[in-house]
């Protein structure tokens, strides 16, 4: 029964593979960024390829614990909490601060725990166009040590540090990559010597096509060499990027709009299943049915009240009618982590494929939007 997602394991197994070549090749460390795919049934593939995963909060933390114990667990938050701290210290191996303030509060909290300590820096270069809303080096961001910041460290707080931390892009390539770390390495680069590690952050569109991953492990190298630090990467997209699909169905095609288009009215919601359509904004990409120059114009909405419930304008070649089924691509990433139940919406079940099988991995009901009141 629509709508549901569908994961393909094979899919996510060969991107695996290119994020493990990138590792033998330079030595570094690649983990999952659970914010963008926390399909756990999946965490023991993804072990056997990667070194762990980072965390945005406890809950990540714990089900990177749980799911891939073993493997390195980081964390990462704008400003811990006291209640989740003895937690934290328990079961994580890594923990990133945003702020001189949160390295003083918790810093030898978590290097007397046993962790290796960091802080998050702002190199204050950004590299995306029209996606501020993405941008952690938009003006008044929030995220990240300036270095007017940094520079007023005292010695004592440089000591708790083992390294420093950067995440500034977004679906982006490595040449923006290489842009930045010119930044940081002009900025901090003077206390990079004292340091164990680096972690290069996320937003690294490896397993995408026309992604120079030559460049990339340049960039790698150059931290291995000149400061002699391990590196560590933090992906999401890229372990899941293209390995999604979200099947859903025409419940109704209405009338020819004023500006030409004719409605249709699907059984899934990009308000509820797919919010980044929104966010971002974005157009899904459709594989089913083909579409691309044709006869027929069709503006998809999801069966919320919400006017904007707009998934995108799409041209077939064919005539769209009540029950066709429709398949959505690239439905891995940040859409099953930020699924909700807005008006009484279900959530789609979600499947896991592996060569011709597929397999029921969560469903969900009435209870599910019940129990999130």
């Amino acid at each position: 029964m629509t709508p549901y997602f569908v994961i393909d394991a094979d899919l996510i197994e060969a991107n695996l593979r290119v994020l493990r070549g990138v590792m033998d090749r330079t030595g570094c460390k690649i983990l999952l960024a659970q914010k963008c795919f926390s399909c756990y049934g999946l965490y023991p593939l993804i072990a056997q390829y990667l070194c762990g995963a980072t965390a945005s909060g406890l809950y990540e933390a714990r089900l990177c614990h749980e799911e891939m114990s073993g493997k390195e667990n980081h964390i990462f938050s704008p400003a811990f909490q006291e209640d989740d701290m003895e937690e934290i210290l328990r079961i994580c191996d890594h923990i990133v601060f945003n702020s001189p303030r949160q390295l003083a509060l918790y810093g030898q909290r978590s290097k007397d725990a046993g962790l290796e300590v960091g802080l998050r820096v702002n190199p204050e270069c950004s590299t995306q166009e029209g996606h501020a809303i993405y941008d952690p080096c938009a003006p008044g961001s929030r995220l990240g040590t300036r270095l007017s910041e940094f520079e007023q460290l005292t010695d004592e707080q440089l000591s708790l540090l083992s390294g420093l931390h950067f995440h500034t892009l977004c679906e982006q390539n490595s040449d923006d990559l290489e842009t930045t770390l010119d930044a940081v390495v002009e900025k901090f680069g003077k206390y990079l010597h004292g340091m164990k590690w680096i972690n290069f952050g996320g937003g690294h569109h490896i397993t995408r096509e026309d992604y120079d991953i030559p460049r990339l492990e340049r960039c790698i190298r150059r931290m291995q060499t000149e400061y002699g630090l391990e590196v560590y990467l933090e992906p999401g997209e890229a372990v899941a990027l293209n390995a999604g699909e979200l099947h859903c169905r025409v419940l109704e095609i209405q009338h020819v709009g004023s500006d030409g288009i004719v409605n249709v009215i699907v059984d899934t919601s990009a308000a509820c299943h797919m919010p980044d359509v929104i966010e971002m904004p974005y157009t899904p990409p459709i594989l089913k049915p083909t579409n691309g120059e044709g006869t027929y114009t069709y503006r998809l909405g999801g069966p919320t009240c919400l006017s904007g419930d707009i998934i995108g304008t799409y041209q077939f070649t064919e005539q769209m009618h009540e029950g066709d089924e429709i398949v959505f691509g690239d439905m891995a990433i940040y859409s099953m982590v930020k699924t909700n139940t807005f008006n009484g919406m279900p959530l789609p079940n979600i499947y896991i494929s592996r060569g011709k099988k597929m397999t029921l991995w969560k469903q969900f009901g009435y209870e599910a939007f019940k129990s999130r009141i």
